[in-house]
């Protein structure tokens, strides 16, 4: 197993101290990462937490998965790898239609 958690379901307000300290109770933690969002620079509501082993890992999301935090059940699971994006910011041209333009569209 992946010793990487994705903690979801966080209150906004939660540290990255308060997230170390929770997670400290069942074993060592490597890492822990809050996104951001990028237009406001406010946490997201989640974060990835890695754990030293993978049993630390599998013992972390049997005890936290559920866990209430600041009112709030925690769903803590292992974290998937990132799936690649398309690089494209905008309609996608379909070349049986033409260029994508409406005729509503003004240039």
């Amino acid at each position: 197993m992946n010793t990487k958690l994705y903690v979801g379901n966080l209150p906004f307000s939660t540290s990255e101290t308060e997230l170390r300290l929770l997670f400290q109770r069942v074993g060592n933690v490597r890492s822990i990462t809050i996104p951001l969002d990028r237009e406001t620079q406010r946490p997201r509501g989640f974060a990835f937490v890695e754990m030293e082993t993978p049993d630390e890992a599998t013992a972390a999301i049997r005890v936290f998965n559920g866990h209430l935090m600041g009112g709030r059940p925690l769903t803590v699971n292992a974290a998937r790898p990132m799936e690649p994006r398309s690089g494209g910011g905008g309609r996608e041209r379909n070349p049986r239609f033409g260029s994508g333009r409406r005729s509503t569209d003004r240039w």
